[in-house]
């Protein structure tokens, strides 16, 4: 499932597009993910994270070392 966030856990959505007609058809809602570089001071490496845009104001907020240790907590291997 490569549209996930790994901090927020953010997934697609699914429903249905409703055309004039109103026909149903099914349809996902992907949400906005990035893959994003940060550096990583307490390993002296660089980090590839997939984010949402959401997870990246997370990260912007509580800096790289927090969120890492909340994505480890989830069981994902970084």
């Amino acid at each position: 499932m490569s549209a996930h966030c790994q901090l927020t856990g953010a997934q697609p959505g699914f429903g249905n597009r409703v055309s004039h007609s109103h026909r149903r058809t099914p349809r996902r809602f992907d949400p906005n993910i990035q893959r994003k570089r940060y550096w990583l001071p307490s390993e002296g490496r660089y980090v590839r994270l997939t984010l949402s845009t959401k997870g990246i104001k997370t990260v912007d907020t509580i800096g790289i070392e927090a969120a890492v240790a909340r994505i480890r907590a989830r069981g994902v291997k970084i």
